[in-house]
């Protein structure tokens, strides 16, 4: 059975955000750009959606995901550096966009905030559990909780409006491994 037009249209439209995503990026995105990408009136997308956010939270809960690339080292410090460091300026833009939907959409939110954290907080809990094999983190760190300090920090920055200096994220992993190491750890 064929998808009624709407739906057919709507789908377009999602589409049409993650291409542009992976294109030039969420800032470049406009509502005209989609419209044109889609095939449908720009009316017709408002009709849909409050904002370009809702779109970008609907396209990102309903397509598939790029892969997020996190780093697996010996160094658990240049590890968490990498990942506090990787939020650039288009991350920073995407989070603040996330943030927005969130905040309107609660509901959506929690789905987002499951969907795109699990990368996370997957890499946290196998990152934490060999640097417990390794005897470099206490055995009773709670994995969960330090992606949860990962996320926020991420989600601080975006807040803010830029990703953090080099100097913080220093400081930021610092404190992590203090708390989560061992008291004999050289981390």
């Amino acid at each position: 059975m064929a998808r009624p037009r709407s739906e057919h249209a709507r789908q377009a439209v999602l589409a049409s955000m993650r291409a542009a995503l992976s294109g030039s990026g969420y800032a470049a995105v406009t509502i005209e750009g989609l419209a044109l990408e889609a095939g449908v009136a720009k009316q017709t997308i408002y009709r849909w959606w409050p904002s370009k956010a809702a779109i970008l939270g609907e396209a990102l809960l309903d397509g598939s995901l790029p892969a997020v690339e996190l780093p697996v080292t010996d160094d658990l410090r240049a590890d968490l550096r990498s990942v506090l460091s990787s939020h650039g300026d288009e991350a920073v833009a995407l989070a603040r966009a996330l943030i927005a939907v969130t905040a309107t959409d609660p509901e959506l939110g929690q789905k987002l905030n499951a969907r795109l954290a699990a990368p996370l907080r997957e890499w946290t809990a196998a990152r934490l559990a060999a640097a417990v094999q390794a005897g470099e983190v206490r055995v009773d760190v709670d994995a969960a909780v330090v992606a949860d300090q990962l996320i926020a920090l991420g989600s601080y920055a975006a807040l803010v409006g830029g990703p953090m200096e080099d100097q913080r994220v220093d400081a930021v992993v610092d404190v992590i491994v203090r708390g989560i190491g061992r008291g004999d750890s050289t981390l």
